[in-house]
């Protein structure tokens, strides 16, 4: 029953009455004073009497009371001046600038309007909810009680506007305190269908007015077999306008409690939020060397933060920690479940004109089961740069790129590099269409590396300086052609880019930390280099090229692609063997897109192998159907990949996802999805599925899940969910 402001609104409105009515008293022949901010007041009656003997001033027959947007229509509005009351009967009906519209049969108010009656009141809000009550009554200026009140956003049934609509609240008196900002309700029932289900003899919540208030929060119900049965009471604190905290407190049957924690502020300037969660369960991680029944605590914390200093600076924090390798997914964390790699990195950055510059640190947390702590790396600094001048006369600019880095581990190699890169860029397009863009760079890296191992033989250490000096010209060249043929335009647009640099460059005393993650794709087709980031680089003359595809109808239909493939003159060896770049002759990388219309849209990535032409790399994304039937496939293939020691990084993988939505009927909404691993038999990786019914005033879902991945103590799971949310209330 938060639209009780409805009442404020009512009240109010009749304090205009009032002001026309005395100013009706005060000049007979003119109404429209200007009342409340300067708003003129408008009254229109069939007929307006003023009784100087009594002090009585009444407006009868279709009267009609305006001021701005909100208009009252009555009866009768009568104005008795000598003991300050103003009434208005008959069909009274507010009509307020939001659309509610509030009705009643009789009001009255007095005492300079703090005191006053309203009988059988009632409200048709904006969101089609329904408010009504027998009588309401004002006193002091800032209390409002009504007597037997009703409220339901529900429907009514349109063939039997008796019948109790799916839910309503009665309570036998409901108070509003506009100083404490409350609405309190006495004697209250929870009606379903008409039947009472739940009763309270008290139940309060803030008013519409207030925005935050310290407070419980619905409860969140769910079961697994991991942790049991499980309830979160969360408890909202409003320590400042500015701040506030968020106590999780979580029961389960299985685990033992868990308490999570959310605190937030704003500054002056920006502000932070963080999360945490810790436990003391009975089961362990095996990581920890504890046995069934040991007590360890597991938590975890993360946050953000970020400050404006200037209008070209601001300074930042990511965090992420957790106790352990396991607690994240077997606590199925929010935003942080599934996560390999957690980052904790503090940062400082401006960006000014065409500049960017960027100051920060990186502390890596292994969530693999094969990973070291020692050996994890952190960088601190790492500084960037980038600067792009202004364009000359012939469209032509400059840019200079540095970066500073230095790394540490525990045990493994170290590394502190400085890399240099200035360059010369010259846009240029011909008359005749064609687009050009010629690129002439020098880049020079500077390393002074600890403890790197040489790949072929374990036992050679490298230590010292080295580096590169890397020049490089590039110029790529673009012809878009376009045929119209009615309301149809197709594009054929072939892309060519030649690039030119020396060999030398990646020497196995640089290591390589940045640059693992190479893939070869149609995203970077068109790249002079595809590494990552800068410990390698791609030499040697090479070109790329391939042709961009289109077909746009007028109603919205498409169907695009793109096919390219890398050429080069001799291999380069930093390239690995699965990249599909390290031969003369590159894989083929493309994409396609397909929409004929509204009920089906299919996008295809792909890389194939050139010689043997086996998908390396596939793609695959359909969705369609009509409103009522929404199907989703997505299908992934991915040949094995290896690192720069030819290590495995990962072996095969190919999955397929697929989803179904069906909306049973207006209100009835089922859900279903599977991931299955079609490495092997076919086995499903995990099952969802939801049954939902929502209408305007009530949603209820049951929620399943299946898991079927297993890793150290993050077992097999099955969850179930169950929420209700009655709308206008929740």
């Amino acid at each position: 029953m938060t639209r009780c402001r409805t009442l404020i609104a009512t009240f109010g409105l009749l304090g205009l009455i009032a002001s026309a009515a005395a100013a009706a008293a005060a000049e007979p022949d003119s109404f429209g004073p200007e009342i409340d901010a300067g708003q003129p007041v408008v009254l229109i009656a069939d007929h307006i009497e003023r009784n100087d003997e009594l002090g009585i001033t009444t407006a009868a027959g279709n009267v009609e009371l305006a001021q701005g947007s909100r208009l009252i229509l009555a009866d009768a509005i009568t104005y008795n001046e000598r003991d300050n009351v103003v009434s208005a009967s008959g069909n009274v009906t507010l009509l307020e600038p939001s659309g509610d519209v509030l009705f009643a049969d009789y009001a009255e108010l007095k005492d300079d309007l703090r005191e006053g009656v309203i009988s059988q009141f009632r409200a048709q809000l904006t969101d089609g909810a329904r408010l009504a009550a027998n009588g309401a009554r004002r006193t002091g200026g800032n209390r409002t009680v009504m007597s037997r009140a009703v409220y339901s956003p529900c429907e009514l049934c349109l063939t039997d506007r008796e019948r109790a609509p799916l839910w309503q609240i009665k309570a036998n008196k409901v108070v509003h305190d506009e100083v404490s900002h409350d609405i309190a309700y006495y004697d209250a029932w929870l009606e379903l269908f008409g039947v009472p289900v739940l009763y309270t003899p008290y139940f309060e919540h803030a008013d519409p007015t207030v925005k935050r208030r310290t407070g419980f929060l619905a409860p969140i119900y769910g079961s697994s077999s991991t942790l049991g049965t499980t309830l979160t009471t969360p408890y909202y604190v409003v320590l400042e306008p500015w701040r506030d905290l968020t106590i999780e407190p979580t029961g389960t049957t299985d685990e033992g409690p868990i308490l999570g924690l959310q605190y937030r502020e704003l500054t002056a300037n920006g502000g932070f939020e963080f999360t945490g969660s810790i436990t003391r369960p009975t089961t362990q991680d095996p990581e920890f060397g504890a046995n069934l029944g040991d007590e360890i605590i597991r938590g975890h914390i993360a946050g953000n933060a970020e400050f404006e200093i200037d209008q070209i600076w601001r300074a930042g924090l990511q965090l992420e920690r957790a106790s352990d390798a396991t607690y994240l997914n077997r606590y199925s964390v929010p935003k942080l479940s599934g996560r390999r790699t957690l980052v904790t990195r503090p940062f400082v950055e401006g960006i000014s004109d065409r500049n960017y510059y960027a100051a920060s640190g990186y502390y890596f947390q292994g969530l693999d089961e094969d990973d070291r702590r020692a050996q994890i790396p952190f960088v601190l600094p790492l500084v960037e740069l980038s600067l792009v001048g202004e364009p000359g006369r012939l469209g032509d600019y400059l840019s200079f790129d540095a970066n500073g880095l230095i790394l540490d581990r525990r045990e493994g190699a170290d590394s502190r590099r400085l890399s240099l890169t200035g360059g010369w860029h010259l846009p240029y397009t011909t008359e005749d269409g064609h687009v050009l863009d010629l690129t002439a760079s020098l880049r020079g890296d500077l390393y002074h590396v600890g403890d790197v191992a040489d790949p072929d033989d374990a036992q050679d250490i490298e230590n010292g300086v080295t580096g590169r000096i890397v020049p490089e010209i590039s110029t790529q060249w673009r012809y878009p052609l376009i045929a119209r043929y009615g309301e149809t335009r197709a594009l054929i647009e072939p892309i060519v880019q030649a690039i030119v640099s020396p060999y030398a460059g990646n020497s196995e005393s640089i290591p390589n930390e940045d640059s693992e993650d190479l893939e070869f794709d149609d995203t970077n087709v068109f790249s002079s280099n595809r590494f990552t980031g800068l410990d390698r680089i791609e030499v040697g003359p090479r070109a790329n090229y391939g042709v961009r595809l289109g077909v746009f109808g007028a109603g919205g239909e498409q169907a695009t692609a793109l096919l390219g493939q890398t050429v080069r003159l001799k291999q380069d060896d930093a390239l690995t063997r699965q990249s599909g770049l390290d031969r003369h002759i590159s894989d083929y990388v493309g994409r396609f897109y397909f929409s004929p219309g509204p009920y089906l849209d299919v996008g295809y990535r792909f890389r194939m192998d050139s010689e043997e032409l086996s998908a390396r790399r596939s793609e695959l994304d359909i969705v369609g159907g009509p409103d009522f039937l929404r199907l989703g496939l997505s299908y992934l293939q991915v040949s094995e990949q290896t690192s720069e020691d030819n290590a495995t990084s990962f072996a095969n993988r190919e999955e397929v996802l697929a989803s179904a939505t069906l909306k049973v009927t207006e209100y009835w909404r089922l859900q279903a999805g599977t991931r299955r691993d079609l490495t092997g038999d076919g086995s499903p990786l995990s099952l969802d599925g939801s049954v939902t019914y929502e209408d305007e005033c009530f949603i209820a879902a049951l929620l399943a899940s299946r898991s079927y991945t297993q890793t150290r103590d993050v077992e097999r799971d099955t969850t179930f969910m169950v929420r209700v949310i009655f709308k206008g209330v929740s």
